[in-house]
């Protein structure tokens, strides 16, 4: 019972109980969408060039805009942000519903609003991630949010695609967009019952663009934040496009079709779960820098023995080895920099780990395909889990240097 109240001890602060309770449903109405859009485009053009457009025009939003997102994270009211982004993403399901159930949509109109949303996602990520600890009456809670707000996210991840296939082979893709434009109002509901204390803008007044490179200087002049933002852009590019190539993996290396790809896609979301329960259930952020490292290796191992399988099984359990490493670099890469990060600067530094991997997802599919196409897919797979091997060495040498960094700014906490 303790075990269970320690895990799930974030809970106990009212604003994140609503958090939690309008999440839950929202991120499966959004799983949903992801998935029934993937579907729809592939039913209108039968092209994987297509999905390639759309994946890059939706996410490319992420790399060029959400450094202007932590930015308004510093400078605006962040509860009043998150309810208009909410609303106008909303609005955006909703109009992709009407569109698709009308018979009426065009790739160009998915395009279009799958660029809209990618900005609308590229300005609430980072406000959303900085909001976690406004939401917080304890402060000392921020680590559990943080990976349980990551427990949300994966548990959606495997309960929205699953009835999203079922709506989208009865009823089509139409009802999935409906169904995540109505799943919008309870997290929207959530956010307007909150009693959140307004806060002071953490900066001046001034021009934007200023304030984002102040942001840049500050996170990359200081080494644990630089040396962390660069280990997450290296899962970006090296672990995270397995998954956008999950069906050549599963054609080329298991020769198995859609069932089997999807038994993989779920062993890895129940990797992330773990791993966010793991990280949600430790009492202190003490060693967040070790399980970094860590979780490194195990992502880059993990990678490179899966280039190697050509079992089923022995794949599945693979992923579910990766899917862990994944989250764990994931979450504790959030819970260090917002132990460690000033609170003036906590939106812009978040705006720039959001970017650091989502941001680079899109790149990292089209040099996965580069590779792919020139030096074998095996050969990529190895070649990418040699690079969070590398990652992980480089860390575990440089942990003297984060010690002697990181100890004055958290003397009641140790997170190296």
């Amino acid at each position: 019972m303790n075990k269970i109240k320690t895990t799930f001890r974030a809970l106990s602060n009212p604003n994140f109980r609503l958090f939690a309770a309008g999440q839950v449903l929202s991120l499966t109405g959004t799983w949903m969408q992801q998935l029934a859009m993937g579907w729809l485009v592939y039913r209108l053009t039968h092209s994987s060039v297509a999905l390639g457009l759309y994946g890059f025009v939706s996410y490319l939003p992420t790399f060029v805009f959400t450094p202007f997102g932590g930015a308004i994270a510093d400078r605006w009211n962040r509860h009043r942000v998150l309810i208009i982004t909410q609303i106008l993403a909303m609005a955006e399901a909703l109009l992709m519903a009407y569109l698709t159930l009308s018979g009426q949509i065009q790739m160009w109109q998915i395009l279009l609003l799958g660029f809209f949303l990618g900005v609308l996602n590229a300005g609430a990520m980072p406000v959303q991630q900085a909001f976690i600890v406004d939401m917080l009456d304890k402060k000392e809670d921020t680590a559990n949010a943080i990976a349980l707000n990551a427990s949300m996210v994966n548990m959606a991840r495997l309960v929205g695609p699953a009835i999203a296939g079922l709506v989208v082979a009865w009823h089509g893709e139409g009802l999935c967009f409906l169904l995540n434009g109505l799943s919008y109002i309870a997290v929207i509901l959530s956010l307007a019952l909150m009693k959140v204390t307004c806060r002071p803008p953490s900066v001046d007044p001034g021009r934007v663009w200023d304030s984002v490179k102040e942001g840049f200087h500050y996170s990359f002049s200081f080494l644990p934040i630089r040396v962390v933002l660069i280990l997450m852009a290296t899962l970006s590019l090296a672990v995270a496009p397995t998954v956008t190539m999950m069906p050549v993996l599963t054609r080329e290396m298991l020769h198995r079709g859609a069932d089997i790809m999807g038994m993989l896609m779920a062993s890895s979301g129940i990797g992330a779960m773990t791993g966010a329960i793991y990280l949600a259930s430790r009492r202190t952020v003490d060693g967040l820098s070790q399980r970094l490292a860590m979780a490194m290796g195990i992502s880059g191992l993990g990678l490179m023995a899966f280039s190697l399988s050509h079992t089923v099984w022995l794949s599945a359990l693979l992923m579910v080895i990766m899917g862990f490493g994944m989250m764990v670099q994931m979450a504790a890469s959030n819970i260090f920099l917002q132990t460690v990060v000033d609170e003036a600067k906590r939106g812009r530094v978040m705006s720039i780990y959001i970017m650091s991997f989502m941001g680079l997802m899109p790149f990292g599919s089209l040099l996965a395909g580069y590779l792919i196409n020139h030096i074998g897919l095996q050969e990529t797979l190895i070649l990418n889990g040699l690079a969070c091997l590398t990652g992980s060495g480089i860390l575990i040498t440089m942990m003297p240097r984060f010690q002697a960094q990181i100890r004055p700014l958290c003397p009641k906490a140790d997170p190296v």
